[in-house]
């Protein structure tokens, strides 16, 4: 897997060296792209971290041939169990219930538990370090990374390549399609030209289709969560 290493200039008078990890697991990335890379809070709504996570989760498994996307559906390709724990848990239950396939089905079930599951995996690998905060009437948790410069890392390697406008490996396409669905895209492309926002459609329209399916059911998934939170 190509990686881009150039140095990234960052926003807010902060510089993230290059290159500290090459990615691996597609949640534990856009769980760090969606906190900030200092202090672990959410850049977005916790909703929208969740299904986030539930879709990057999915993409895992697809990535993995355990399971393919088309036309909103979900397919079972491979029973095997992988050897990341998470991936073994998701793919069991998806096993376990095959009778739904939807994957907009799937994307809200796991929406329910996807943020305690790869905070525990991050937390396991030693990424992050949670910590309880005081926020007015109510404890929360926040998962700080343990070194800020691999937690910025997909942020910087994002930016990079969008910024100059060169493709995106399979692993970061689908990392910043799904920023892109949950409005994250705004926060990555800050201080960019146009050229950047328009490049990142065209290379996600022209995405794998398995790919572009989940996107869609991603982003059909979180706008019924919202009018259903609405009404």
């Amino acid at each position: 897997m190509h990686v881009h290493l150039e140095l990234i200039p960052a926003p807010a008078h902060r510089r993230v060296r290059s290159g500290p990890h090459k990615p691996k697991l597609l949640a534990d990335e856009f769980f760090m792209l969606a906190h900030d890379d200092q202090s672990g809070r959410p850049r977005l709504p916790h909703s929208s971290i969740t299904f986030g996570l539930a879709a990057a989760l999915l993409a895992e498994l697809g990535s993995a041939r355990r399971i393919h996307f088309e036309r909103g559906e979900l397919t079972i390709l491979d029973q095997r169990a992988p050897d990341d724990w998470l991936q073994h848990m998701v793919l069991a239950r998806l096993i376990a219930m095959s009778q739904h396939t939807g994957t907009r089905t799937w994307l809200a079930y796991l929406a329910a538990t996807s943020y305690d599951l790869v905070a525990q995996r991050l937390w396991q690998a030693g990424m992050v370090k949670p910590k309880t905060e005081r926020r007015m009437f109510k404890t929360v948790t926040v998962y700080a990374p343990t070194d800020m410069n691999v937690a910025a890392w997909s942020w910087a390697r994002l930016l990079g390549s969008l910024r100059n406008l060169e493709p995106l490996d399979t692993f970061d396409l689908a990392l910043a399609g799904i920023a892109r669905e949950v409005r994250l895209d705004q926060w990555i492309l800050q201080g960019t030209p146009h050229a950047s926002t328009t490049h990142l459609r065209q290379l996600l329209a022209e995405a794998p289709p398995p790919m572009r399916d989940l996107l869609a059911a991603l982003n059909a998934a979180i706008g019924n969560a919202v009018m259903s939170h609405r009404t």
